[in-house]
């Protein structure tokens, strides 16, 4: 890439910051904190007028940090699980917890393993976060976007309040996002950097998102109804939780957990009544009153609410009458799927940066002192804190490597 006309920060000769993070996400504050925590010379460019707005949006419903589970299980929740073990394995949930602890930020973990601060929002803990990293003497440059290149880690161009401005640094750590929630930063931009530089991407797919549905409207009164207690099975995968009914479909944590499993298939099943098993209702049905309609005994006797009898009609159109056919259509109706919502309504994105380019500390093999950390990375997870997890994790990894990239440098 041709440098265009700008202004210099410093002189390249004498850098004033050893290492540039760009990104202040969670991975990017991380990756920040352990450079710092070496005595090295640190900034954080944000493109964003603020650091870590998606993080902050994930705090308004309550922020997950962690998940307290066995280990195996816990890396079986990732795509990417195999190149993400050695990192998860010196940086997982215990790790997150102590972290959270030392921001002064108590946290208590639910009756499924999940780990909330007690707060159950974000801002108290980066408040606390950003306070620290001040302390540390790390600088945040806001409203500095990254225009590469990828290919230096000594110098690059950021485009920041009209000019575009040229920052020396001894190495960079790229914690840009995904493709998701655009408008909160993360809008995937970067990958014109990389391609220019011939890095070959996982191209990105919607993470965490709902699934489309063609409902007819006979499901409009329902749209925005939650449904408790239900069992969504996808490509021989079940996931028991809660989902909502959505204008365009369904979304929420049982829909996420099955990802890629739900948005590539053509039909899903769902069973609207897990806590009564096939041949308990089938004999419910033959007992049935014919003076009772389908939808009040539903409500009566099988405890289904308004949203559930809808789908049970919804379905299975048109509605047998013999308590097998009935059994059947509250205990695995068939949900046809036209496939995951647009990307940037997506929590977070699969695809990214291959584990082929990077080397065993986050470096890119092509573009040596140029580390990567975060959802930029080719790996995936549900919802649940497994992300936020593997963001830190990502981030506490390329942080560390970063500083010793730059001392092993030094000593040259």
């Amino acid at each position: 890439m041709t440098p265009l006309p700008g202004i210099s920060l410093t002189d390249s000769k004498d850098p004033a910051y050893d290492i540039v993070v760009v990104g202040a996400g969670p991975a990017g504050l991380m990756a920040a904190e352990q450079a710092a925590q070496t005595g090295l010379r640190v900034a954080i460019a944000e493109k964003m007028p603020s650091p870590a707005r998606k993080f902050l949006m994930a705090g308004k419903s309550g922020l997950n940090i962690t998940k307290k589970e066995p280990q195996a299980v816990f890396l079986s929740r990732f795509y990417g699980k195999e190149k993400l073990k050695p990192i998860l394995s010196e940086f997982g949930s215990t790790d997150v917890i102590g972290f959270a602890h030392k921001l002064k930020q108590e946290v208590f973990t639910g009756s499924t393993g999940r780990v909330f601060p007690t707060s159950m929002k974000a801002s108290p803990l980066l408040r606390s976060w950003l306070k620290r990293l001040d302390s540390m003497g790390v600088t945040l440059l806001r409203n500095h976007k990254w225009v590469g290149p990828v290919e230096s880690s000594n110098c690059h161009l950021f485009e920041a309040f009209g000019k575009q401005i040229s920052i020396p640094t001894k190495a960079l750590i790229l914690a840009v996002g995904g493709a998701s929630w655009a408008k909160l930063g993360s809008d995937g931009t970067w990958v014109g950097q990389f391609k220019e530089a011939k890095i070959n991407l996982t191209p990105f797919t919607p993470s965490n998102a709902g699934v489309q549905v063609a409902w007819s409207n006979y499901m409009k009164p329902h749209f925005g109804s939650p449904l408790k207690n239900s069992i969504l099975s996808a490509a021989g995968i079940k996931s028991r939780g809660e989902f909502i009914i959505t204008s365009t479909g369904i979304e929420g944590g049982a829909v996420y957990e099955l990802g890629k499993a739900m948005y590539e298939s053509q039909t899903a099943q769902i069973d609207l009544a897990p806590q009564i098993e096939i041949t308990q209702l089938q004999a419910l049905f033959e007992n049935r009153n014919p003076k009772d309609s389908l939808s009040n005994f539903l409500r009566k006797y099988v405890k289904l609410g308004a949203a559930k009898r809808a789908l049970v009609f919804e379905l299975n159109q048109p509605i047998k009458q013999n308590p097998q056919d009935l059994a059947k259509a509250v205990k695995a109706a068939t949900m046809p799927l036209l496939g995951a919502q647009p990307i940037d309504q997506a929590i977070s994105t699969g695809g990214g940066v291959s584990w082929d380019n990077l080397t065993s500390d986050l470096m890119l093999t092509a573009c040596p002192g140029v580390f990567c950390a975060g959802e930029m990375i080719d790996w995936d997870a549900p919802t649940g804190g497994y992300l936020i997890t593997a963001c830190l994790a990502t981030g506490w990894w390329a942080g560390r490597a970063s500083a010793n990239y730059v001392s092993a440098n030094a000593r040259l």
